[in-house]
């Protein structure tokens, strides 16, 4: 990669960080777009790309890098992805003037999320605790997917508490998504969760430290969880949908089926547009249809 293309990219990586304030995953997968687009113009067009042509990158170059990432095998959500991170990285290294190729995205069928029975999350939540090697393991387990549940936290929003969230009150602050707080409630049971995992847990906590550990004391990670889930519904017959981000959307469903507002659901889940919200309307309406072909006798 040439000098030019070097810089872009460093300063794209900090501007996602520092500006923008993705989270880690992002910045790495839009940092991974650019990374591919300069690549293929250089090869495509036999130099590397100048920031006249970043400004404005014709339509051409731009369906001819996505058909070829196309003819990689990524499938139509990978490359609505692609497409957005292009355009970001686009704007940003062309400047105020750079103009965007008239380019449409691929369609994408949005799926609705099929929540999990309360019944079966706690059913879950237990043989996931009840496999843990360690006691202690087994309280930071249950606590942290009665949190995804009873608090309807993203998993990386669980895993990122630290100690300064002790002791608990009634409601918990969550940094969620491009740094956006809010507040959750925190129920009785979940309080509890929490305490008992803090009082077996191995480990000092302090204000700086994560609140759960791994089992060597450092962070936990989101995969230790997704792997417990994972071994625990195989063991339960479970539909593998469910998943650490499955027991959020149960929250959110549960809520709303219980007479909860979008709006009220927007807050508390930390969705930037109501229209995000939105979709839990329709997993409520697929319970209800669910329920309806089960038991009327001419469905």
């Amino acid at each position: 990669m040439d000098a030019q293309s070097l810089t872009w990219i460093a300063g794209w990586r900090r501007h996602l960080a520092l500006e923008r304030r993705r989270s880690d995953h992002t910045v790495r997968a839009y940092v991974a777009g650019a990374e591919r687009l300069l690549a293929f113009l250089t090869q495509h067009r036999g130099e590397p790309p100048c920031p006249a042509l970043l400004a404005d990158l014709p339509t051409a170059d731009l369906r001819a890098f996505l058909a070829h990432r196309r003819n990689e095998g990524i499938g139509n959500a990978s490359a609505a992805r692609e497409l957005s991170a292009i355009r970001a990285f686009l704007k940003f290294a062309g400047g105020e003037d750079a103009r965007s190729p008239a380019v449409r995205g691929p369609k994408i069928k949005r799926g609705v999320p099929r929540p999990v029975a309360p019944d079966d999350v706690m059913a879950l939540a237990e043989d996931v605790a009840e496999a843990a090697e360690e006691p202690w393991i087994a309280a930071r387990d249950w606590a942290v997917l009665l949190l995804l549940y009873g608090a309807g936290l993203r998993i990386s929003e669980a895993l990122s508490l630290t100690g300064a969230t002790l002791p608990l009150g009634e409601t918990l602050r969550v940094t969620g998504k491009r740094g956006k707080t809010r507040i959750v409630p925190l129920l009785p049971q979940l309080r509890e969760a929490i305490d008992t995992y803090v009082g077996a847990c191995p480990y000092a906590t302090s204000n700086a430290t994560p609140l759960f550990r791994g089992a060597r004391g450092g962070a936990l990670s989101p995969a230790i969880i997704r792997r417990a889930v994972r071994a625990a519904r195989r063991r339960l017959q479970m539909s593998e949908r469910t998943t650490p981000h499955a027991l959020r959307h149960s929250f959110a469903t549960h809520l709303l089926g219980r007479g909860a507002d979008l709006r009220s659901l927007q807050e508390l889940l930390g969705h930037a547009s109501l229209s995000s919200t939105q979709i839990y309307t329709q997993v409520d309406a697929a319970h209800l249809m669910d329920v309806y072909r089960n038991a009327h006798p001419r469905a």
